[in-house]
C-alpha cells in the first residue's frame, strides 16, 4: 500500500504539538525573476546598466535586455532564495542615477519601475498602464491553504477583483497540503488580477485577526482559472508545487555574538520556554531562546543565547526537534572586538620564511579547526602533498619543512565548519602562472646586479611631479620603438625612437622632466588571462587577487614564478638610475569578488566590511568594502606597504579608494613608510564613500586634518578647471564657466582655505592638485564635449591654461601620461578594458603636438627651478602668495621669492585677451606667455601694461607690485 509521505509528516507533527507546533511549508525556489523598466532622462548620452545583488549576496553586473513603451526593460533570474533583491541604475565608471533601491521578489518574481533623476521605485507603471494585460471576465480560483498550527477555525479568505469591491470566501474542501477554497469572481469590464487576504473571525468580528497585507494573484490560464499555495508566516505566493520543500529543517546557524547563535529555520515554529522550544545545542547550555521580534510567538528565526562565551575554534552542532540538525558557522562574532582582542597576532612571520636549510609557515585563520599545507609538483597540478599544520599562538597555525624548499608550490586548506576551504596565502610573495598557488622562493635570487640603486634625491614631498602611467600603454604602440612591448622590461629601455625620431618611453618621461611615475595597478590581478598572451587583453587592473605579488602579464614568461619578480625590480632600478622614482596604486580597498577571495576562503566574514543586516558594505561601487578596521586587516594593509617598499625599494604608494578605509589605519602606514624612509610618497582618493564606518573614521579630505603626511587627490581644482567628470557637458574655469575665480583662487593656494565641509587640509604635501587620470574623459576628450564649436587651437589653448594652472599651484603636482600631447581615447571614458588602440600612448600624436609637449617641458622646469610653487607649510603660503584685483574669468598673483625676487601669475581663461597694469622696479622677464614656457626669458617687458592672449597663462619675473 502507498502511504502519502504528506501524511505521515501530519501524524508525527500532532505528536509534538503539545510542546511546539510546526508544520512542514515550502520555502522559496532556488531562483527568483526581476524585471525592471527604467525611463531614461530625456537626451541621455550615457551607457546605464544595472547593479543587482541578492539581499546579503555578492552583486554584479547586468545589462538591460530590451525596450518597451516606458524605457529599458531588463529581465533577470537571480539564483537565491532572498525575499528582495538590490539594485543600482549605473555606468560602468559607477556614476549613478538614484541610491541603492529594492525590489520585492517574496512571491518568487518583483517587477518595478523607475525614473531616471527620481529615487522613487513603482510597483506599478507611474505614468498610467500601457501595457496590453490579459483581461477575463470570469476568473476561477483555487488556494490551498496550510498552517503550521493545523487550527484552521474561523479562517477564511477576503478577495476581490483588483479595484473592485471583495467578498467572503470560505475553506469548503482539504487536501493533502491543507485546506483548500474554491471561487469564481466575474466582471464585464475584464479582470487582470485578483487579490486576497486570509483572516479570521474573533468573537464576531470577522476582522479580528489577519495574516499578511494584500497579497495578488496575477497569473491565469487561458481559459481565466488560476491555482495558488500559500502557508502561513510566508508572503509568497506559488504557482508551481514543484517549488516547495515539504522537509522542516534548519538553513542557517551562525555565531553572531560571543554567546549568541542565530538559528534560521525554513518554516515558523512555536516559541516554548520549557525547552528552549526544542533546541539544543552540542556540549554548549543554553540561557534562553528569544525570537528576533520578541513579540512573536511563532517565528522561524530566533536567538540562541548561552551560559558561556562560545569557543569560536570549535565546531558546533545544533539541533531542533524535528528540523534536524546543523553545523553552526561563524557569523558576525568574527566582527567583534572581542574576537579582535582575542586572536590579533602581532609578528612579522605570516607567510612562508625561507631559509637555504629549511622554511617556516605560519597562516592566521582562528575559527578554522584543521589547517592543512598543500604542496603541488606543477602550476597546474590538481592534487597534491597534504601536511597537517599545527595550531599555534593566537590563532595561528604553522608548520616547518626542512631542507632548501626554493621554488616550492603551495596553498593552505582549512576546514570551517564542516567544510574544507583552498586559498593561496595572502602572504605569499609569488605565484604560479595566474596566481592560483603560491611559491615559495629565495628572493635574493631575484635581484638584479647592483641591487638596489640608490633613489633620486626627494628633499620634500611637495617637490613631486607624478607622472601617471599603465605599463602597457606606454609600449603597446607599433611605433612605439620598444622592444619588450606591454612589459616591465619595456620601461627600461632606452634610446628607443618613434615616428620622426622623437624619444619614446622612458626617454620620453625622462625628458619630460617629471620626477615620480606612478604605475596604475602593478599588483598580480585577476582579468587578464596569463596563460593567453597571445590573445588580445587589457585591463587597468582594479582586481586584487595575490597583494604582494607582480602582475604576472607584464613579465616575459608568467610561468616562472621568479621573472615577474626580478623584471619589475630591473624596472624600478632603471628609473632610479634615471632620476625617476617609483609610486605603485594599491588596492587594498575591495577585492575582485567575496566569494572567491582567499581571505574570505581562510577566514569567513573577517576581512570584508558589512552593514547591520549582515548584508555586505558595497561603498566602493563594485560589491564589497574590505574592513580595514579590523586589526588583521589593517596589520595585512601595512605589512603589505612595507613589504612592497623595502624588497622592491619603492618610492611612493597611490591609494585607491582611500575613503573606504579608516583614519587609524592610514596613520599606520605613514608612520611605518616614515621609519623606512620619510621621502616615501602616501596619496589617495579621499573621497567621502557610503561605507558603514562613522564619519569621523573615514579616511577622506574631512578628516584630512588628522592624517598628517597623507595626501588627497583634489577634485574640486579638477572639476573647478574642465567641469564635473560626472557631467559630459559642464564645464570649468578654462572652458567657460563663470564664476570660478574664488574657487580657483583657494585651489591654487593649496585648498588649506577650503570649508571644512569639503576638507581639512593642513599642509600643501596633503594635497594633489590635477586636471586628468586614468578615470574617466581624458581633459582633451572633455573639452571636445564642453566646447563643440570651438577651434583646435582654442581646445588647444584652454588644454595649456588647465596644465598651467595645475604646475603653478601650491600641493604636489600630478600629471596623466600622455596630458603632455592632448591625448584622446576617443570619448572613452571607462577604458578599462578597452583595447589597446584605445589605451597606448600614441607616438604619431606625441610628434604632432611637439610645441605642446615643449610647453609642458617648460612650464615643469619652472616648477622645479622655483621654490615659491613648492612651498611647504601653510604660513609659507600665507606670508608670500598674494592674490591681485583682475578683470573677471582671470586670476592674478604674485609669488615672493628670496631677494625679494617676484613671480607674477596671470590665468586668462576669457575668449578674448585682456590687458592688467603691473609697475615694476626694472625690466620684467616674461617666461611663459601661453604658447612657450621655460626657465629662459621668452622676452623683456618694460611696460606697466600686459596684455595676456585668450585662454593663457603669463608668467614674470621681477620686482613687481600692483598699483
Amino acid at each position: 500500500m502507498k502511504i502519502n509521505r504528506w501524511f505521515v509528516v501530519l501524524i508525527v507533527f500532532a505528536m509534538f504539538a503539545s510542546a511546539f507546533s510546526s508544520f512542514p511549508m515550502q520555502t522559496f525556489a532556488n531562483t527568483g525573476k526581476v524585471i525592471i523598466h527604467y525611463q531614461e532622462a530625456p537626451n541621455n548620452t550615457k551607457d546605464w546598466n544595472l547593479w543587482i545583488w541578492p539581499e546579503g549576496g555578492e552583486g554584479k553586473a547586468y545589462d538591460f535586455t530590451g525596450e518597451d513603451a516606458f524605457g529599458k526593460v531588463a529581465e533577470i533570474e537571480i539564483p537565491t532564495n532572498t525575499k528582495k533583491v538590490g539594485f543600482i541604475v549605473r555606468t560602468d565608471t559607477w556614476e549613478k542615477d538614484g541610491e541603492d533601491r529594492w525590489v520585492d521578489i517574496q512571491n518568487g518574481e518583483g517587477e518595478v519601475w523607475i525614473k531616471s533623476g527620481d529615487n522613487t521605485v513603482y510597483n506599478e507603471p507611474p505614468d498610467g498602464e500601457y501595457r496590453d494585460l490579459p483581461s477575463y471576465e470570469n476568473v476561477k480560483v483555487t488556494i490551498h491553504y496550510a498552517r503550521y498550527d493545523k487550527n484552521y477555525k474561523d479562517w477564511d479568505l477576503w478577495v476581490w477583483p483588483d479595484g473592485k469591491s471583495g467578498q467572503a470566501v470560505q475553506f469548503k474542501d482539504e487536501d493533502d497540503f491543507g485546506k483548500v477554497a474554491t471561487f469564481e469572481l466575474n466582471d464585464p469590464q475584464g479582470i487582470q488580477k485578483v487579490g486576497f487576504i486570509a483572516r479570521q473571525s474573533i468573537n464576531g468580528n470577522e476582522w479580528g485577526n489577519k495574516e499578511l497585507d494584500n497579497r495578488y494573484i496575477t497569473k491565469f490560464k487561458e481559459d481565466g482559472s488560476a491555482e495558488i499555495w500559500i502557508a502561513q508566516g510566508i508572503e509568497r505566493v506559488f504557482y508551481d508545487p514543484s517549488q516547495i520543500d515539504l522537509n522542516p529543517k534548519i538553513v542557517g546557524a551562525t555565531i553572531d555574538k560571543m554567546n549568541e547563535i542565530t538559528l534560521q529555520t525554513n518554516v515558523p515554529f512555536a516559541i516554548v520556554e520549557a525547552d528552549n522550544s526544542g533546541i539544543t545545542l552540542e556540549g554548549v547550555e543554553i540561557k534562553e531562546v528569544i525570537p528576533l521580534n520578541k513579540e512573536e510567538k511563532t517565528t522561524n528565526k530566533v536567538r540562541v543565547v548561552t551560559k558561556n562565551n562560545l569557543d569560536l575554534t570549535k565546531a558546533y552542532k545544533i539541533s531542533k526537534s524535528l528540523f534536524g540538525s546543523a553545523t553552526v558557522e561563524i557569523g558576525a562574532a568574527v566582527r567583534s572586538k572581542e574576537f579582535d582582542d582575542m586572536f590579533y597576532y602581532d609578528g612579522n612571520d605570516l607567510g612562508n620564511t625561507y631559509k637555504k636549510d629549511k622554511t617556516s609557515f605560519r597562516l592566521w585563520a582562528p575559527t578554522a579547526t584543521e589547517a592543512k599545507l598543500v604542496s603541488y609538483k606543477k602550476w597546474d597540478s590538481t592534487s597534491g602533498t597534504e601536511i597537517p599544520l599545527k595550531k599555534a599562538e593566537r590563532g595561528t597555525w604553522t608548520t616547518q619543512l626542512k631542507g632548501n624548499q626554493d621554488g616550492l608550490i603551495y596553498t593552505y586548506k582549512v576546514k570551517i565548519g564542516d567544510k574544507w576551504n583552498e586559498a593561496v596565502d595572502p602572504y605569499a610573495r609569488a605565484v604560479t602562472v595566474n596566481g592560483d598557488k603560491g611559491v615559495v622562493v629565495d628572493l635574493k635570487t631575484t635581484n638584479p646586479e647592483k641591487w638596489p640603486a640608490k633613489k633620486p634625491f626627494l628633499k620634500n614631498r611637495e617637490d613631486a611631479i607624478i607622472y601617471e602611467l599603465h605599463v602597457r600603454d606606454l609600449s603597446i604602440d607599433p611605433n612605439s620603438g620598444i622592444k619588450n612591448k606591454g612589459k616591465f622590461l619595456g620601461v627600461t629601455e632606452e634610446g628607443t625612437r618613434g615616428p620622426g625620431g622623437v624619444k619614446t618611453g622612458l626617454d620620453h618621461i625622462k625628458d619630460l622632466g617629471v620626477t615620480h611615475v606612478q604605475f596604475i595597478p602593478i599588483y598580480d590581478y585577476r582579468t587578464v588571462d596569463e596563460t593567453k598572451l597571445n590573445e588580445p587583453q587589457y585591463n587597468w587592473g582594479y582586481d586584487p587577487k595575490n597583494y604582494n605579488v607582480p602582475e604576472g602579464s607584464y613579465s616575459t614568461n608568467p610561468y616562472e614564478p621568479k621573472v615577474r619578480i626580478k623584471e619589475m625590480k630591473q624596472m624600478v632600478q632603471s628609473l632610479h638610475k634615471n632620476n625617476l622614482r617609483v609610486i605603485m596604486d594599491v588596492v587594498y580597498n575591495h577585492m575582485y569578488a567575496v566569494s572567491e577571495s582567499n581571505f574570505n576562503e581562510l577566514v569567513p566574514g573577517y576581512y570584508f566590511r558589512y552593514n547591520e543586516d549582515g548584508t555586505l558594505a558595497n561603498g566602493t561601487g563594485v560589491g564589497n568594502d574590505t574592513a580595514s578596521e579590523r586589526k588583521m586587516m589593517r596589520k595585512f594593509i601595512v605589512d603589505s606597504v612595507k613589504y612592497w617598499a623595502t624588497e622592491y625599494n619603492l618610492d611612493g604608494f597611490r591609494f585607491d579608494l582611500m575613503g573606504i578605509h579608516d583614519v587609524e589605519t592610514m596613520k599606520e602606514v605613514r608612520d611605518a613608510l616614515n621609519k623606512i624612509d620619510p621621502s616615501i610618497i602616501v596619496l589617495g582618493e579621499g573621497w567621502d564613500l557610503n561605507t558603514p564606518l562613522p564619519a569621523d573614521q573615514k579616511a577622506n579630505q574631512k578628516n584630512a586634518n588628522k592624517m598628517p603626511g597623507v595626501a588627497h587627490f583634489n577634485d574640486v581644482i579638477r572639476d573647478g578647471l574642465k567641469g564635473s567628470v560626472f557631467y559630459d557637458e559642464d564645464s570649468g574655469f578654462v572652458n567657460g564657466k563663470q564664476g570660478m575665480e574664488d574657487t580657483m583662487k583657494k585651489s591654487i593656494a593649496g585648498g588649506l582655505q577650503y570649508d571644512s565641509s569639503t576638507s581639512t587640509y593642513q599642509d600643501p604635501e596633503q594635497v594633489v592638485t590635477y586636471v586628468e587620470a586614468h578615470d574617466n574623459h581624458t581633459l582633451w576628450d572633455k573639452l571636445l564635449l564642453t566646447n563643440p564649436n570651438a577651434t583646435e587651437l582654442e581646445r588647444k589653448q584652454m588644454h595649456k591654461l588647465a596644465s598651467s594652472m595645475v604646475l603653478t599651484s601650491q600641493g604636489v603636482s600630478f600629471i596623466h601620461a600622455g596630458q603632455e600631447f592632448m591625448r584622446t581615447k576617443g570619448g572613452d571614458h571607462n577604458s578599462y578594458k578597452s583595447p589597446d588602440s584605445v589605451n597606448q600612448l600614441d607616438w604619431e600624436r606625441r610628434l604632432a603636438f611637439n610645441q605642446e609637449v615643449e610647453y609642458m617641458k617648460g612650464l615643469i622646469e619652472i616648477r622645479k627651478k622655483y621654490p615659491v610653487f613648492r612651498m611647504t607649510t601653510a604660513s609659507e603660503i600665507r606670508q608670500n602668495l598674494s592674490f591681485l584685483n583682475a578683470p573677471k574669468n582671470v586670476v592674478a598673483y604674485t609669488l615672493e621669492g628670496k631677494n625679494k625676487n617676484q613671480l607674477t601669475i596671470i590665468h586668462n581663461a576669457n575668449s578674448n585677451e585682456i590687458k592688467m597694469k603691473v609697475s615694476s622696479k626694472g625690466n620684467l622677464s616674461l617666461l611663459v606667455d601661453g604658447k612657450k614656457a621655460g626657465t629662459k626669458s621668452i622676452k623683456k617687458i618694460k611696460s606697466d601694461n600686459v596684455t595676456v592672449p585668450a585662454f593663457s597663462t603669463f608668467i614674470l619675473e621681477g620686482n613687481t607690485f600692483r598699483k
